[in-house]
């Protein structure tokens, strides 16, 4: 099986000389198998960026679309603060200005407030003479 001839050395030469081999093919093969990938990889970030973009130009349509009537909104809510800033002050100045209509304001209040508390009382009462009605029936 051994060519005569051959040397321990010689035998360790083609034993190295083969796995040589072996490792380059498999370095090869991972290689290739490496850019095949890096392909694909390309690929799927072609196909991703081809469909995010008309994705990012609907996101900005929309963004644009929102963003104006907010600004109406943000114009009339500005202009609703000054308008209730200046009925603010001019109600305080003329109450200021004005005793007299310090006190009526007060009196119109105080008149609120005990009409209010009387309508609350005309209805407990009502409630009791419903509930003794009630009451007076079952007896019977």
């Amino acid at each position: 099986m051994f060519v005569s001839g051959m040397s321990a050395s010689g035998i360790a030469a083609i034993i190295a000389a083969s796995a040589f081999f072996i490792i380059s093919i498999s370095i090869a093969y991972a290689v290739f198998r490496l850019g095949r990938a890096i392909d694909e990889v390309g690929t799927a970030v072609k196909n991703i960026s081809s469909e995010t973009t008309p994705l990012l130009n609907e996101v900005t349509t929309t963004v644009e679309l929102v963003n104006g009537p907010l600004e109406s909104i943000n114009k009339v809510t500005r202009t609703i603060d000054e308008m209730s800033s200046k009925i603010a002050e001019s109600t305080s100045s003329f109450l200021d200005k004005n005793q007299i209509a310090m006190k009526a304001a007060g009196a119109v209040l105080t008149a609120a407030q005990l009409r209010k508390k009387g309508k609350k009382k005309k209805k407990g009462s009502k409630k009791r003479a419903e509930r003794s009605q009630y009451v007076d029936d079952e007896e019977f």
